[in-house]
């Protein structure tokens, strides 16, 4: 069986630089593993992607949420599932509770609508670890404007952004045992570093 690695963060936090960091250092030392991403980590679940970002679409919250896990669904079932079993480490950017911190903090749905449905689309799979990068919701929305211009949920105003932050660091607290809180502020070299620590300290990774 392999490693399930989550990254989560507010947008801009630097969660798909460090997922990505993390894929090439692995594979470089031989190890077997995949880089994909929630949602958009399947050739439907791009086309679900597409249909959640854009700029050209008012999607409603319940709507919203059921596109997110029908991409989830078939993301775990036919890829991530079969990967892990056949002893990969699998590096996710993003996974269930990005749907709990957008969704329910963000949006306002029932948690336990989001948890259940959740567990329905994953049957339960959880995460070895998760890297939480935590950034201020400034400084996120200022690297995203620099880059790109935002997408659809990114444009969302500054109230919905904190309550994803807050978010995040709730789900945090609740789930210690796998979630590691990173000071996302810091170089990128020194929070990658910290992350191998943590891997090598935890025993998920032996190098």
């Amino acid at each position: 069986m392999g490693k399930f690695i989550v990254f989560e963060g507010i947008d801009g936090s630097g969660k798909t630089t460090q997922a990505k960091k993390l894929y090439e250092y692995l594979e470089n030392k031989g190890l077997k593993t995949v880089l994909t991403k929630e949602p958009g980590g399947t050739d439907i679940g791009k086309e679900i992607r597409k249909i959640l970002l854009s700029k050209d679409y008012n999607i409603p919250p319940i709507a919203e949420l059921l596109l997110y896990e029908a991409d989830r669904n078939i993301h775990t079932s036919t890829f991530v599932k079969p990967k892990l079993h056949n002893g990969y480490f699998v590096i996710s950017d993003r996974y269930i509770y990005s749907t709990l911190a957008y969704q329910s903090f963000g949006r306002g749905i029932d948690r336990n609508i989001v948890d259940y449905l959740n567990s329905l689309a994953t049957e339960d799979l959880k995460p070895d670890i998760v890297f939480l990068l935590d950034i201020p919701v400034e400084e996120g929305l200022n690297r995203i404007g620099k880059i790109r211009d935002k997408d659809r949920i990114e444009k969302e105003d500054i109230n919905f952004h904190l309550k994803l932050r807050e978010g995040f660091l709730k789900l945090a607290e609740e789930n210690r045992d796998i979630f590691c809180v990173i000071d996302g502020t810091d170089n990128i070299n020194s929070i990658f570093d910290k992350i191998l620590n943590i891997l090598k300290e935890r025993k998920l990774i032996q190098l």
